[in-house]
């Protein structure tokens, strides 16, 4: 199937029905003139279509590949050869047959798995959970509808981005929720224009549009950078873990991953002012950055310090690029597992607690590690995935 990827590609929008006349013209021609079973899409993949678009019915897909065992009737009858027309005949037809075969198998297999209200997720992608709790996968290449609850569309996702357009006549907010593996990022763009950047293993939960006198409210797991839409009447705020954000038009980046001990805010321009969840906004008790200024949020006490930052190092991760500014190596190690995907197991406990500096743009985790074994004397081996940091290192230089 991937030697011919632009007929593949087709073949999967076919199936989801989303094929205009000219391409749907294509696909049939295709049919009519190509033995290659490899451009086939295997049960797995057919299925994995179905799941994301629930709408489509095998038996429209059917009717349609009935019309190229229609035309290869016709050609076979202008055919004055016996044996030509007969070889023609079998040869649509075994292309057809096999085809709706694998359509047909998966459709079925895909009605079961849904009775039985479960849904395989492929590993390490990117999805986006409705208010009703259905799950759509997205793919970074792909273009998708986003359908509101009463069924018009709300959005668009067009690569790695998805845009929602602020049009609603609910009188509450509806949510999505949007996850992000690690090893991944992903862009979203708000009803009211806010700009939001998905770090590696985040999940962000947001109206699907804002309510008219409400706060625009948004719920953060993991790492984003925010550009927030100014509108002084509709404070936004992000709610992280145990820390809220508040801003009226910003653009600042928070770091909140469950692991960690901190809940990192960094603004870059305008006034964030930030507080415990337990309390309220209060100008004169809050806590009010500044651009360049870091405030750092304790989740086991709950007090905040600020301190003046470089904010490039804490942005730079937008770029595909890792940078390590006095950081611990056990706080090195988290950021690697989520940036490369992979699980690290460090073997080498003294090294937890030192502290590194280090810079890297766009290379690959092999590496990073490199580096860090020819500068610091680190000791590692890499099983796949997963990568051990072994006991005994060469002194650190």
């Amino acid at each position: 199937m991937h030697q011919h990827k632009p007929i593949s590609e087709l073949l999967k929008r076919y199936i989801l029905n989303e094929c205009d006349e000219e391409e749907t013209s294509w696909v049939i021609s295709y049919f009519q003139s190509s033995t290659n079973s490899n451009d086939i899409p295997s049960v797995e993949e057919v299925l994995q279509l179905l799941k994301e678009h629930q709408k489509t019915e095998a038996t429209s897909t059917d009717l349609s590949f009935g019309d190229i065992l229609k035309t290869a009737k016709e050609k076979e009858q202008s055919i004055p050869s016996k044996t030509k027309s007969s070889t023609l005949w079998r040869k649509y037809a075994s292309i057809a047959a096999l085809f709706i075969g694998v359509l047909a198998t998966s459709y079925f297999f895909w009605k079961d798995s849904q009775a039985d209200n479960t849904m395989i997720i492929p590993p390490n992608a990117i999805t986006l959970e409705m208010e009703d709790g259905q799950i759509q996968v997205l793919s970074e290449d792909g273009t998708k509808q986003v359908i509101g609850k009463n069924g018009n569309v709300v959005g668009l996702q067009k690569g790695n981005q998805i845009v929602y357009e602020g049009s609603s006549t609910s009188e509450k907010p509806i949510f999505n929720t949007l996850k992000v593996p690690y090893g991944k990022r992903f862009e979203l763009k708000l009803s009211d224009g806010t700009v939001i950047n998905l770090n590696a293993g985040t999940s962000l939960r947001y109206p699907t549009n804002f309510l008219k006198d409400q706060d625009r409210t948004v719920y953060l797991s993991g790492e984003a950078f925010f550009d927030v839409a100014q509108d002084s009447l509709r404070p936004f705020i992000v709610k992280a873990d145990q820390l809220d954000v508040r801003v009226l038009g910003t653009h600042f980046n928070v770091s909140s991953y469950p692991e960690d001990t901190q809940t990192n805010v960094v603004l870059v321009e305008g006034s964030v002012g930030m507080y415990e969840q337990t309390q309220s906004f209060d100008q004169l008790t809050s806590t009010i950055l500044e651009p360049g200024f870091m405030g750092s949020f304790e989740k086991e006490n709950g007090t905040i310090e600020t301190q003046e930052v470089s904010t490039d190092i804490y942005t730079s991760w937008m770029n595909g690029n890792l940078v390590f500014r006095n950081m611990t190596f056990e706080s090195i190690l988290k950021k690697m597992e989520r940036h490369y995907n992979v699980s690290i197991t460090n073997n080498n406990t003294r090294l937890g607690e030192e502290i590194f500096n280090a810079s890297y743009a766009n290379i690959t985790i092999q590496k990073v590690l490199e580096d860090l074994r020819v500068t610091y004397g680190i000791d590692y081996s890499i099983n796949d995935t997963h990568i051990t940091i072994n006991q005994n290192p060469a002194s650190m230089k």
